[in-house]
């Protein structure tokens, strides 16, 4: 079948204008020469050329195209990648390493990569750890992402707790230390939580690791003599991060942890409603809202609640306008949660499947994994077992062959639509330009 037979008669018209472009689209897609591969180039070390090969859809797309030889050869090829970038992690140059943590970021972001990562753990760990320990800045807050996202990939069993005994220390040290680059810390503290979640064995630890959270979001509490403790918008940014991680890890307290940390937090996060701080105020009105949910506190809360009533309804002329549309759809939420027990369930899509996300636990839960995975979180739905127990979503669906080629046939056929229609736009547009101008000088 030829490529323009994709398309219906009324739109081959407009197809013939993609010329000698639509020549070079086909061999694209059809499989050429395979280019030579270079690893360790500037070029390669950034996330947009890793991009190309590393989504699971472009993978299946080659072997559609060109058969089983081309889809093993194109898998050969991103092996072979990553393992450049994990040897480029222990580079002299910090513009080589961060360039292979942000290439090992975004592949295992996009694709399921157990085996090739089981293998290859404890390396990657060695080196999340020397970014950790002797990088600065970015590089840093790179490898506190990439150790995430290894242990989203080994799931919640033994290797992800090897992995991270071995970063908890590191993490630690630097969320602790008040000389470190602030925004690392921010970083570490995102961090932090998540691995805990994941791969903690102990929750004693858990419950440590929550301490040192609190030790940070506190320092924001209003002092005991009713002063408000002045702070830059960074470090704020830092007691947030340790506040929404603190509250993650709420979600798998036992009851008699839970209703200490009430007894002593509930009294005073109302507090940090009053934050200048838009993310601040965000943050402690959902982990208030958390709280509610998993300790069904029934005690009347009348002030609160008239604070939430003020946030969902905020008309201050001082604050942005952005600020308060965001902070008033969140604290309608916020304020059903604390006087009705309601949460506001919104449907998430993917693939041929959809998942609900009906409770606060979830929401957070939801929201930390997405942060790290981002663009990929769908498919991680669809792929990745341990994310598909975490939300109780059962085994992997498995979808034929057939449905798969032709949700790529669609796609293929409107990029190629797409691109034939903008040319005749263009090339419309340009003609009657040309009339305009020639009146003109006439």
């Amino acid at each position: 079948m030829s490529c323009l037979q994709f398309f219906p008669p009324s739109k081959q018209e407009d197809f013939h204008i993609l010329g000698g472009y639509f020549d070079m689209v086909c061999v694209h897609f059809t499989g050429g020469q395979h280019a030579t591969v270079q690893p360790f180039s500037d070029e390669d070390a950034s996330i947009e050329t890793l991009s190309h090969c590393s989504s699971f859809s472009d993978t299946t797309s080659v072997a559609d195209e060109g058969g089983e030889a081309n889809e093993d050869a194109a898998e050969e090829d991103f092996q072979y990648k990553l393992k450049g970038f994990i040897d480029s992690t222990v580079d002299k140059s910090a513009k080589t390493r961060q360039g292979a943590l942000d290439g090992l970021k975004t592949a295992m972001a996009t694709r399921i990569l157990y085996e090739f990562i089981s293998e290859r753990r404890m390396t990657i760990t060695d080196s999340i750890e020397r970014c950790l320990k002797k990088g600065k800045g970015e590089e840093q807050r790179a490898a506190a992402s990439l150790a995430c996202l290894l242990c989203i990939q080994l799931g919640s069993g033994i290797e992800s707790e090897e992995v991270f005994k071995t970063l908890k220390p590191v993490f630690k040290n630097i969320l602790a230390d008040g000389s470190a680059n602030i925004q690392v810390r921010q970083a570490v503290a995102t961090s932090l939580g998540l691995c805990t979640l994941v791969a903690e064995d102990d929750i004693m630890d858990v419950h440590a690791t929550m301490e040192c959270f609190e030790g940070l979001f506190t320092r924001s509490y209003v002092k005991e003599d009713g002063t408000r403790p002045a702070m830059g918008p960074q470090t704020t940014q830092l007691h947030t991060n340790a506040l929404l991680s603190w509250a993650l890890l709420l979600t798998i307290c036992t009851a008699s942890q839970l209703k200490d940390i009430l007894h002593k937090h509930l009294p005073k996060l109302p507090m940090l409603l009053e934050s200048e701080d838009v993310n601040m105020r965000i943050a402690a009105g959902e982990t208030i809202a958390l709280l509610f949910e998993l300790a069904r506190v029934m005690d009347s809360w009348d002030d609160l609640c008239d604070k939430l009533s003020a946030l969902a309804t905020d008309c201050n002329k001082h604050r942005a306008k952005t600020d308060k549309r965001k902070q008033r759809s969140v604290f309608r939420d916020v304020l059903k949660a604390v006087e009705e027990g309601d949460f506001q369930s919104e449907s998430i899509r993917f693939g041929t499947e959809r998942m609900t996300i009906d409770t606060w636990v979830r929401k957070r839960t939801y929201d930390a994994f997405r942060e790290f995975v981002g663009s990929g979180m769908n498919y991680h739905l669809q792929a990745n077992e341990f994310i598909r127990d975490v939300f109780e979503l059962g085994p992997p669906m498995l979808v034929d062959s057939a449905t798969l080629k032709a949700m790529k046939i669609s796609r293929f056929e409107r990029h190629l639509y797409n691109s034939a229609a903008f040319k005749a736009r263009t090339k419309a547009r340009n003609k009657f330009r040309d009339k305009r101008v020639d009146v003109g000088e006439f």
